[in-house]
């Protein structure tokens, strides 16, 4: 349920200092977005509730692209929109968080991962965000690298921003990479210089068990996972079976709620 509190300006200086700080990671000049398969990537991600997307270049920290969408979410109008007013929008409580888990990633991407690899790994994580009304709602932030320079340093991302406050609304504060690509993934990860929240026991998917619940989350009928994934209806029934069993929920959108906290989605 979503909660009306009192006006408040979030710091979102803390997020400018992060990539200040991260003076390699990211481009020192404009490229070229025409070559960037933006549909594909859009439908790569988790987007169970109302969402928009909206595409970031680093190097100015201009928006090149925003969806309509966002209209239907915030109140702010696409053509008076800054990626400063998007940041407005954050929970103050929450900002705080924001800057860490990116700096989190960045630092992730750097010593464990790779910057090779950097366009295929989607970072996930949660935070309240102001709604029309001056409600906040809990949200899942994805974002995917686009484009990087000559140097291999990231020059555009797309972010995406879900309300799944119809699903969840507590956030484990907690950061996921997940991989794309054959790419292994990093989920439900402590993020650097913040409280640790007390965090359930996970259940251990199998690959065909994840495959199955993501295609769950973009609303596909058994019927429908089943041709995807060339099984039958009746396997997919019994996998859905298993997987609510093994992750003690009662029904998918509980299932859901608990994936998207951890990343797995």
């Amino acid at each position: 349920m979503a909660i009306k509190e009192k006006e408040k300006v979030p710091d979102t200086g803390l997020l400018t200092d992060v990539w200040e700080q991260s003076d390699n990671v990211f481009a020192k000049s404009k490229t070229d977005l025409s070559k960037v398969p933006m549909d594909e990537l859009v439908g790569r991600v988790f987007s169970n509730g109302p969402h928009y997307h909206y595409v970031f270049d680093l190097f100015d920290q201009e928006l090149v692209y925003v969806s309509p969408l966002v209209e239907q979410v915030h109140d702010l109008k696409i053509g008076d929109m800054s990626f400063q007013s998007i940041l407005d929008q954050i929970h103050p409580e929450d900002m705080d968080f924001v800057a860490s888990a990116e700096a989190t990633a960045i630092r992730l991407l750097q010593e464990r991962i790779g910057m090779d690899k950097v366009t295929s790994y989607k970072v996930s994580y949660c935070f309240r965000f102001r709604v029309k009304g001056g409600e906040y709602r809990l949200f899942n932030h994805q974002s995917l690298v686009l484009d990087t320079d000559d140097h291999g340093r990231v020059s555009k991302a797309l972010n995406v921003h879900t309300d799944i406050s119809h699903l969840t609304t507590k956030n484990n504060y907690r950061l996921s990479l997940i991989g794309m690509d054959g790419e292994p993934s990093f989920l439900n990860l402590e993020v650097d210089n913040h409280s640790k929240a007390e965090q359930p026991n996970r259940p251990s998917f199998t690959e065909r068990e994840l495959s199955v619940i993501r295609l769950v989350s973009k609303g596909l009928t058994s019927a429908q996972i089943g041709e995807a994934l060339s099984l039958s209806e009746y396997t997919i029934k019994n996998h859905r079976k298993r997987i609510l069993k093994k992750a003690g929920c009662q029904n998918m959108s509980q299932l859901l709620a608990n994936c998207v906290g951890e990343g797995v989605i």
